[in-house]
């Protein structure tokens, strides 16, 4: 599903224009896109919660050569799905 599909279907569902959906769905990934920016989790209830995680230096390997290498801690996105989204799928 893409970006026009998922505009078309909450239109559909939420009755009302694609224009609206379309601003809906802008609210919504800017409001996730701000929080996660502040640090701040974002629970879904029954669809899942997205986070930010830290991850640690490491040592790495430079894949042509294969030297080690030094990869720089980082913060990264996580989404965890919760267990009525992971039933749904594994239906």
């Amino acid at each position: 599903m893409n970006k026009p599909d998922l505009i078309k279907a909450i239109a559909e569902h939420g009755k009302m224009s694609r224009a609206e959906a379309e601003i809906a769905l802008l609210a919504v990934q800017h409001t996730i896109r701000e929080a996660l920016a502040n640090g701040r989790r974002v629970p879904l209830n029954g669809f899942g919660v997205f986070e930010v995680v830290e991850t640690a230096a490491r040592t790495g390997r430079n894949p042509k050569t294969g030297e080690p290498v030094q990869v720089a801690a980082k913060r990264k996105v996580r989404f965890k799905p919760s267990a009525q989204l992971k039933e749904l799928v594994n239906q």
